[in-house]
């Protein structure tokens, strides 16, 4: 934790609806005694956008609430460990894994089984579009006996069981799955909370699952709030309506009891992601007048107060071994004179920081000789544009970590031809030939190296100008324990999460 030096709360302070984390009768064990177990009260900052669709970004919210888990989960060093499968084993020169689940069941009270495990992981296999950890993947799942896996992919897949701790991947009761391939997550999941209710995107109610596999919470449940305004979450924290807050702006740390704020290293970048396809930027020349004008050091230390460094690569210092193999771009265009093109430059709301961050590049893009608009807009109603290639440049954050752990996986679903979170639509047969390169490659190590040329190959093309490294910052109230914020951003609540 650190002390914030700005006195102020930002350039705008919106006024705070007290309403809004108001009690409701959900929260009426808020005050119970530790054998029932506090319900914690909980803000963040995204809003569910695909009506809890676990093949989208709400699978990462369900994951943070304890709500989901697949056959394995990440550890602190990125290592894929035991989750719904306690082992196994690779075979056929890694075209196929066996994994042997534990005793577990549904929120139902459905018994998981081989059968059901399959069933899931083929739904998601099939689900369009596909869950970013299966970009480029072809996989099938069958029921070896009532306690065994076999997953296969059509080539081999070294980090398959990394693959499988995806949020995205979690598995569900069969009662959850329709025939249109709609999955109903209330109720059906196997984490060690329930999701009972809903209220649209503005909040969710969670209850304990007794039956959980790892044990029994000591939380009775949860209320989650969705606030998309950083200074309402502090505000929250502060006054004392919510026990958790996320992803707190940096304005606000200096207004807060120093002992509510933590701060973890990630994984995540902030980077200007260039639209190659469509606009001014489809022209190389361009996109390297726009790198050369942009001061990472002065959004570092602006708009993050030092809660950042200065991006070296998409890959940064919480992945220690980066720094050691990374390979300098080359190829990259000679920049041309913009001329007063005029550009789109959007970013959204829900991290504070962004907007700010999107000011610092309009004044250094204006001073190259671009001409900028500015679109900020909260992700929800952002995100359709952003993937239909509306804008010219999106200021987007990004966890490099967060579909596998894998370095090459997120180098495959966000700059290849065909990758399914291709923000920059970037189509570029050399970067497409090193990360199949990488792909092949089953040693740590040699992972890495190959991981590290066809970032090098993605820079050069420049259609993505890596910005910032972040430190994730959460409010965590003094008499909570257990909170597990980490740097992939999977996990908040737990079996210990309790005040």
């Amino acid at each position: 934790m650190r002390t914030s030096h700005r006195l102020i709360a930002g350039l705008f302070v919106l006024p705070f609806l007290s309403g809004c984390f108001a009690s409701s009768g959900d929260d009426s064990s808020a005050s119970a005694g530790a054998a029932g177990g506090a319900r914690l009260r909980v803000a963040l900052p995204f809003a569910p956008t695909e009506n809890y669709s676990p093949y989208g970004q709400d699978a990462m919210l369900l994951s943070r609430l304890g709500v989901t888990e697949g056959l394995t989960r990440l550890d602190a060093n990125g290592t894929a460990v035991p989750a719904l499968a306690e082992s196994w084993s690779s075979e056929n020169g890694g075209r196929s894994w066996v994994f042997t689940l534990r005793d577990a069941t549904f929120q139902d009270g459905e018994a998981v089984t081989a059968e059901a495990v399959a069933a899931a992981l083929t739904a998601a296999g099939k689900a369009d579009p596909a869950p970013s950890a299966l970009s480029g993947v072809q996989l099938t799942a069958t029921a070896e006996d009532d306690d065994r896996v076999r997953v296969a992919t059509a080539a081999p897949d070294p980090v398959l069981p990394l693959r499988l701790s995806n949020p995205s991947l979690a598995v569900f009761s069969p009662k959850a799955y329709d025939k249109k391939g709609t999955v109903n997550v209330v109720g059906t999941a196997t984490g060690p909370f329930a999701l009972t209710g809903t209220e649209g995107d503005t909040a969710a109610t969670l209850d304990r699952f007794d039956d959980y596999w790892g044990g029994r919470a000591q939380a009775s449940g949860v209320t989650a709030r969705f606030v998309s305004d950083g200074t309402a979450r502090a505000n929250a924290l502060r006054t004392g309506q919510v026990d958790i807050a996320e992803s707190l702006p940096v304005a606000q740390l200096a207004s807060l009891d120093q002992d509510d704020v933590h701060e973890v290293n990630t994984a995540r970048n902030t980077s200007l992601y260039l639209n190659t396809r469509s606009g001014a930027f489809t022209e190389p020349g361009l996109r390297a007048a726009a790198r050369e004008a942009i001061d990472t050091a002065v959004i570092a230390k602006g708009a993050y107060e030092g809660y950042a460094v200065p991006a070296q690569g998409l890959f940064g210092p919480a992945l220690t071994w980066a720094a050691g193999k990374r390979v300098e771009p080359a190829g990259r265009a000679r920049a041309t004179r913009p001329d007063g093109e005029s550009i789109t430059l959007a970013t959204y709301s829900d991290r504070p920081e962004l907007p700010e961050t999107a000011q610092v590049l309009q004044q250094q893009l204006r001073k190259a000789g671009f001409k900028v608009k500015l679109e900020v807009r909260t992700y929800a109603r952002l995100e359709g544009d952003l993937l239909d290639g509306a804008f010219d440049a999106a200021v987007f954050s990004r966890n490099m970590m967060l579909d596998t752990g894998d370095p090459v996986t997120v180098l495959a679903s966000d700059y290849t031809c065909d990758g399914s979170n291709n923000l920059s639509f970037l189509c570029d047969k050399n970067v497409d030939r090193l990360v199949a390169a990488a792909q092949a490659e089953s040693g740590t190590a040699e992972r890495q190296d190959a991981a590290m040329k066809a970032e090098a190959a993605v820079l050069g093309t420049d259609s993505v100008i890596p910005l910032v490294h972040l430190k994730l910052v959460a409010g965590i109230a003094t008499d909570v324990q257990g909170a597990l914020p980490d740097p992939y951003e999977r996990t908040l609540l737990g079996t210990g999460t309790r005040r």
